[in-house]
């Protein structure tokens, strides 16, 4: 089974915290970046020693920079140069130097000149029992294309030159990756794997800004591991990473997304390269929605809240034998209103204040989606249960909230609950149509890994929204038949909706809760009549959507007497309304869709603005 790596630039912190964090999350190997060494304030050998405490193995020191093709004396003080890094490495107890094609405007052409240059350094090399491997960078003054470094290699014909195959710089170029399989399996030194989103940028700033994990990004580095997988590699998968958000990060957690990555990579190409499978992998359970959403709050709150349900048309429809919860329920949807004193509901209430403190899934078997989950290293959660109750399968998930998993067994979860008749009639919400969270813009990334990696979802392309003080990053990810949707909300700006949501509730989580219905016009109406309010909507905006759009009279006089935003894709419409914000804190929405499958972007800057209006200033305290 092939090692799993990480080299040191892609995790913030010192070294020794990278390390600590690489070896923890359960990688075999790690490449050591000069930089982080540099400026470290131990030296190599302590380095080392650090290492095989953690049961790490340094596979690679990286990067030489700038050594083949140059005139004298620039090329005798890189050969002398070389040689105080072959000093450097057997203390440090690696085999293996990465040159990565040399970008100095001194620099010579010729691949004849860097192959000899290679073959005289693998002299050197070979001496000392260490390894030289060579790895085009895309943005090379000549070598940039991964094919003409392998041309040099072999051209050299030595065994202790090698050729370092990278994805990001093979795959951000478009080269084609079929001519990998030509180059045999042991003159590929290491392999490094790096994914990015599509962006139109120039290929530098490309690369130092906005790579990211396999899964996270846009380019198929599956195609490159497959080519990569003719060739009879044996050595490491390498995470070489650069990436503003993971510089500003915890090293821990990026260090868990990395290796995730690297698993869910590993079973995606299982069925071509049999011998990488270890531990192996579930599959995917289906989900089929929500089954219950849980708020946990204070006994207060608790009133206020089921005050607000039953405007909503929601009815209380159980109450916990022995303790503080109880059932609200309408169509499909059940929430769960948690003000017990103790136990995890009351713990995040503690420490986030009112909100949603647990999602249950629907899924067709929640023993496989328990084990992938933890084959993918997430938090399990267990608590106690009391005589009779159900125990229902956790793992931790935005801001430290729950995901339970309810399949066929575990539909009884309601069944610690004293039933309380109600009338079901008048039933007007239809189903949880989609749940959005906040978080800080650096952890997007890793919570998209995380819920696409474990659940059997798909993302939809990332968009930017307005918001009056900042721009906001949104990202849903949706199953097959959209039962199930999530929007993960981030953004960079401290002021922002989102990021004040945040910051006041103590962390990333549920910021609001969207209902479908069947007849927006008619479900509105019945919870005006039991004093539901909704968010003021400025007339400015039904005047656009009145020009934009060749609506009826009397649509539009509901529209704008009912706050409900509209938007139209080809045929298909949606219609949305916002409740007012529940203690400052979440809030809920109540959506009908025609055909429609977005989330009404369009209209996001003006809920934004809206709620921006209602909210409490930044600056004032709360009373």
């Amino acid at each position: 089974m092939n090692k799993r790596s990480i080299a040191t630039v892609s995790l913030s912190g010192a070294l020794d915290e990278k390390l600590r964090a690489i070896a923890s999350a359960g990688f075999e190997a790690v490449e050591i970046f000069e930089n982080d060494l540099l400026s470290f304030g131990a030296g190599p050998r302590e380095i080392a020693k650090l290492c095989k405490d953690l049961n790490l193995e340094i596979c690679a020191f990286q990067p030489f920079r700038d050594f083949e093709g140059m005139p004298e004396p620039q090329r005798s003080r890189n050969f002398a140069r070389a040689m105080r890094k072959f000093d450097l490495m057997q203390e440090l107890g690696t085999d293996l130097l990465l040159i990565c094609s040399n970008v100095s405007p001194a620099s010579l052409g010729g691949i004849d000149r860097a192959a000899d240059d290679f073959r005289e350094l693998g002299d050197l090399a070979a001496k000392r029992g260490l390894r030289v491997g060579y790895e085009a960078l895309a943005w090379g003054r000549h070598v940039n294309d991964y094919r003409d470094a392998w041309e040099i290699v072999r051209r050299a014909d030595h065994p202790a030159i090698g050729v370092i195959l990278d994805s990001f710089h093979a795959l951000a170029p478009g080269f084609p990756t079929r001519a990998m399989a030509s180059i045999p399996g042991d003159k590929i030194f290491l392999v490094q794997l790096a994914d990015a989103p599509k962006l139109e940028l120039d290929i530098l700033s490309w690369s130092r800004h906005f790579r990211s994990f396999p899964g996270q990004g846009d380019l198929p580095v599956g195609a490159f591991m497959q080519a990569i997988a003719a060739t009879g590699y044996s050595g490491p998968w390498s995470l070489e990473i650069f990436n503003d958000q993971f510089r500003a990060g915890s090293a821990a957690q990026t260090a868990l997304d990395g290796l995730r990555s690297l698993i869910l990579l590993q079973d995606q190409l299982a069925p071509d390269w049999p011998k990488l499978v270890g531990e192996p992998l579930a599959p995917k359970a289906k989900s089929r929605g929500t089954g219950f959403i849980e708020f946990a709050v204070n006994e207060t709150k608790a009133g206020e809240l089921a005050h607000l349900f039953s405007q909503l048309g929601f009815r209380k429809t159980g109450k916990h034998r022995s303790k503080a919860v109880e059932r609200w329920s309408q169509g499909k949807v059940e929430l769960v209103i948690n003000s017990e004193t103790d136990g995890f509901a009351h713990s995040h209430y503690v420490t986030h204040g009112p909100g949603v403190c647990a999602i249950a899934l629907d899924v067709d078997n929640a023993g496989l989606a328990m084990q992938r989950a933890e084959t993918l290293k997430a938090r399990t959660f267990y608590q106690p249960v009391g005589p009779g109750e159900l125990e229902i399968p956790a793992i931790h998930g935005v801001g430290g909230s729950l995901l339970y998993f309810l399949d066929q067994a575990g539909k009884n979860w309601d069944t610690d609950f004293a039933s309380i008749a109600s009338d079901a009639s008048g039933d007007a919400l239809l189903a949880v149509d989609h749940i959005a969270q906040s978080m800080p813009y650096d952890e997007m990334l890793s919570w998209l890994l995380f819920y696409t990696g474990i659940l059997d979802l798909k993302r939809l392309p990332q968009i930017e929204i307005a918001d009056p003080r900042g721009l906001v990053q949104s990202q849903a990810v949706i199953n097959g038949d959209q039962s199930l949707r999530f929007v993960l909300n981030g953004s960079s700006a401290n002021r922002t909706l989102p990021a004040r949501f945040i910051s006041e509730f103590f962390g990333s989580g549920v910021q609001h809760v969207a209902f479908a219905c069947k007849d927006i016009f008619a479900t509105v109406a019945a919870m005006r009549a039991r004093g539901a309010g909704f968010l003021d909507i400025p007339d400015n905006y039904y005047d656009d959507v009145e020009a934009k759009y060749d609506l009826a009279p009397d649509v539009m006089a509901q529209l704008r007497a009912n706050h409900i935003l509209y938007d139209r894709e080809g045929d298909s419409e949606f219609f949305q309304v916002y409740t007012h914000i529940f203690d400052e804190r979440f809030f809920f929405e109540i959506v009908e869709r025609r055909s429609y499958q977005g989330f009404g972007a369009a209209n996001a800057g003006i809920r934004l603005a809206a709620q921006a209006r209602e909210v409490r200033p930044a600056s004032m305290p709360r009373v």
